[in-house]
């Protein structure tokens, strides 16, 4: 019993056992990536605004685990990513990787190839507005490797 209230003493003084911090951000995470197979690792996809004619625009939150990105990708109609929580990624062909914190904006023109994602060590959150609708179509690439990541 000595020794169990001992390593218990430990534990407590030494910071504990810490447990999975959920990511702090102002929109629901929502339910796995409907899209996955375009992305590496885990994400999670909140709708917000449904595509439709009246706003012409389509708006989500998605959340990315540590390291989770998408494929390389473009829109015939251009991307804004607002975003909100963590640490992420954000590269366009031939360029250098943008580090992105909470706060940053990324305007992505037309038909630009380009990634996003989390920090290998970060999760990381952001929305997702698609505008020009309905002729802004997503057209999925390969995924972007580990080297090309890194």
């Amino acid at each position: 019993m000595k020794k169990l209230l001992l390593i218990l003493f430990a534990i407590i003084i030494t910071g504990g056992i810490t447990m999975a911090k959920e990511l702090e951000q102002p929109f629901a995470k929502g339910e796995i990536n409907p899209y996955s197979k375009f992305f590496t690792g885990t994400t999670h996809l909140q709708r917000l605004v449904e595509r439709d004619d009246i706003w012409n625009s389509s708006i989500a939150n998605v959340t990315f685990d540590a390291g989770a990105r998408t494929n390389w990708h473009k829109h015939s109609g251009g991307q804004i990513l607002l975003v909100t929580a963590g640490e992420g990624r954000y590269q366009e062909k031939d360029k250098e990787i943008q580090i992105l914190k909470a706060g940053d904006v990324v305007k992505i023109p037309p038909n630009v190839e380009h990634w996003h994602g989390a920090a290998p060590d970060s999760e990381f959150a952001h929305i997702s507005i698609e505008p020009n609708i309905p002729d802004n179509e997503t057209i999925w690439l390969e995924p972007v490797t580990d080297e090309q990541y890194k």
